[in-house]
């Protein structure tokens, strides 16, 4: 099958990934855009994995009031490059995360942050749930929170990682 300038565009548009990588993964499945968007998710994973280790100094602290005024949420969403963080798809991540917090109040960043004592007390699965990367996400119900950061990890190219968070609820202590 011919691989046409189109083909390429419309794929680069889908997954962010450089032209002659589309073209190659095009190639490669024959024309297929779902198999070749699989191809690259998973490229961009495996570059994502070399990046984890990356330092991850820029990116934008997000707002979410929610409720009237009633919840207010400020996540700090971190990147490589301020170039990254001013990309719609990072500012998305940020809102959507912001969200999560808002509408689930996790106590902890991941299952590492918890302390024994919770874990002994509340259960495995409970201290799982406390924790935001953990989470299922309240927007992409197949995935949990972390894999959400992966997806976009794989897709901008660039280590993502939440700084912190904080939540706050009227009348809560």
């Amino acid at each position: 099958m011919e691989i046409t300038a189109g083909m390429v565009k419309d794929l680069r548009g889908k997954t962010n990934a450089g032209v002659m990588e589309c073209k190659r993964a095009l190639v490669d499945c024959q024309g297929d855009m779902h198999k070749a968007t699989e191809i690259l998710r998973e490229q961009g994973l495996a570059k994502a994995a070399k990046k984890s280790e990356r330092v991850a100094r820029q990116g934008l602290v997000e707002p979410y009031v929610h409720g009237g005024g009633r919840i207010g949420v400020l996540v700090e969403l971190n990147c490589e490059t301020d170039f990254v963080a001013r990309l719609p798809e990072f500012r998305a991540l940020a809102h959507d995360i912001a969200m999560q917090v808002a509408a689930t109040n996790p106590q902890y960043m991941s299952l590492s942050d918890v302390p024994e004592a919770v874990k002994a007390e509340q259960g495995e699965q409970a201290a799982r749930e406390m924790c935001l990367l953990n989470q299922p996400s309240i927007r992409h119900s197949d995935m949990n929170v972390q894999k959400l950061i992966n997806d976009k990890i794989a897709t901008l190219g660039e280590n993502i990682r939440v700084g912190r968070f904080v939540r706050y609820e009227l009348g809560a202590s």
